[in-house]
């Protein structure tokens, strides 16, 4: 799993954002909770939830320890997800620039 990739390093954190927000609202829904539910769980309004979940808020590295509990996962289970779609993005990008 390779986590460099050829994003201009200004891109890096608005993708990373998404992931983490794509990936918490997959695991939410999975899990059948709400952003109320998720929230309550992690002791933060669901505004904050929704923002993550659109890519707006990029949680801190103990926030996303309390998501995981939340969401009921390992935090490492949850950063090999993120590392996984990271890679996908990656090299997706990459066909298009070949093509």
């Amino acid at each position: 799993m390779v986590l460099k990739g050829d994003f201009p390093l200004s891109q890096q954190p608005i993708i990373i954002k998404q992931i983490i927000g794509k990936t918490v609202k997959a695991l939410r829904i999975r899990q059948g909770l709400t952003q109320e539910d998720l929230a309550y769980e992690c002791n933060v309004d669901r505004s904050y939830i929704s923002m993550i979940e659109v890519g707006r808020n990029e949680p801190s590295v103990s926030k996303i320890f309390e998501l995981c509990i939340g969401l009921r996962i390992r935090p490492s289970d949850f950063f090999t997800l993120i590392a996984i779609e990271y890679d996908n993005i990656l090299q997706d990008s990459n066909k298009l620039r070949a093509e």
